[in-house]
């Protein structure tokens, strides 16, 4: 099927937060020439360590990943800047003669990556100050609800209180006079430069992972990750609507720490928000038709992905020993 396919290979490692993604990957790294990216909106940031459940140092040490600790927190990256930069550690990946494996859980990140981006307008500082001067009077799902009769496709697909991707799709329509949906609907896909291997980590049961995700969380407030959030907030260039302090446990963390609510209700709140997070990581990996799923609970997880990547790779691929 692929005999007249020249592209060079590299793997795809998705799933939802807590599925085990990290240790896998750096499983596959011992037995394959393979060199470990990054694809985590969260992990890009410098000093988001704790609660973004960040590869340690030793790990770090023996397996680089690359795209982790490249930003600032105060510096927003977006979707485009992962592309860029994901592709760029592609090419001198393959170029050393190794397959790149893209290890995370951001779908919008993947998406962009092997789809590419469409042609948006550039961010307009004035207009989306306009619309985040009218969302603090109004409200976000207010802002949602107008963008639900001036663009349906894209409102199903942003949640009421997203205020970044609100603020983005009627920033769009403004400034092009055409719904965000459409646009993104009328790029030309180019062949992605890589034949890629998608394996999914899709748990047949979620309780299992559900109780990952409170022992992990109660082991991230163990480990100190409010004085972590205190650090971010001690800054005083940070703030509640930047997407890292927007990130998973950050911003329950943030508002915690603002009086909004005790630590029990935090803990609470963290592991719903962490919960409903991987809930959408789920939803989005059954529509990635092309993966091969497998179970994160399965004892045999690591001998199946191994058989992957032979099949893929080629049984002459795997590391000595």
């Amino acid at each position: 099927m692929h005999r007249h396919d020249t592209r060079p290979l590299a793997i795809f490692l998705m799933g939802p937060t807590a599925s085990g993604k990290t240790a896998l990957a750096c499983t596959l790294a011992e037995r394959f020439p393979i060199e470990l990216v990054s694809v985590d909106s969260a992990l890009v940031y410098r000093g988001l360590d704790i609660g973004s459940a960040k590869p340690d140092a030793a790990t770090l040490a023996r397996h680089p990943h690359a795209l982790i600790d490249i930003r600032d927190p105060a510096e927003p990256y977006s979707a485009a800047d992962f592309r860029a930069d994901a592709l760029t550690a592609m090419r001198a990946i393959t170029a050393r003669g190794h397959v790149p494996l893209l290890v995370g859980g951001t779908g919008l990140y993947f998406r962009a990556l092997q789809q590419g981006l469409s042609a948006l307008p550039e961010a307009h500082a004035e207009l989306r100050a306009q619309i985040s001067a009218e969302a603090a009077e109004i409200g976000w799902p207010q802002l949602h609800a107008r963008l639900t009769g001036q663009d349906p496709v894209a409102a199903t697909r942003i949640g009421p209180n997203d205020a970044q991707r609100i603020q983005r799709a009627l920033e769009v329509i403004a400034l092009t006079g055409r719904p965000l949906s459409e646009l993104q609907g009328s790029q030309v896909r180019e062949p992605f430069p890589w034949r890629v291997l998608k394996l999914a980590l899709l748990p047949a049961d979620r309780a299992p992972l559900h109780a990952r995700i409170a022992e992990r969380f109660d082991a991230m407030l163990a480990a100190g990750f409010l004085d972590e959030v205190r650090a971010l907030k001690a800054r005083g260039d940070l703030h509640a609507d930047l997407p890292a302090i927007r990130a998973v446990g950050y911003r329950q963390a943030w508002q915690h720490l603002e009086g909004a609510f005790d630590a029990a209700e935090l803990r609470n709140r963290g592991i719903f928000a962490t919960r409903q997070l991987a809930k959408r990581q789920i939803t989005w990996l059954r529509s990635e038709l092309d993966a091969r799923a497998l179970d994160p609970e399965r004892a045999d997880l690591a001998g199946r992905a191994v058989d992957a990547l032979e099949l893929f790779l080629g049984p002459a691929a795997g590391r000595p020993g």
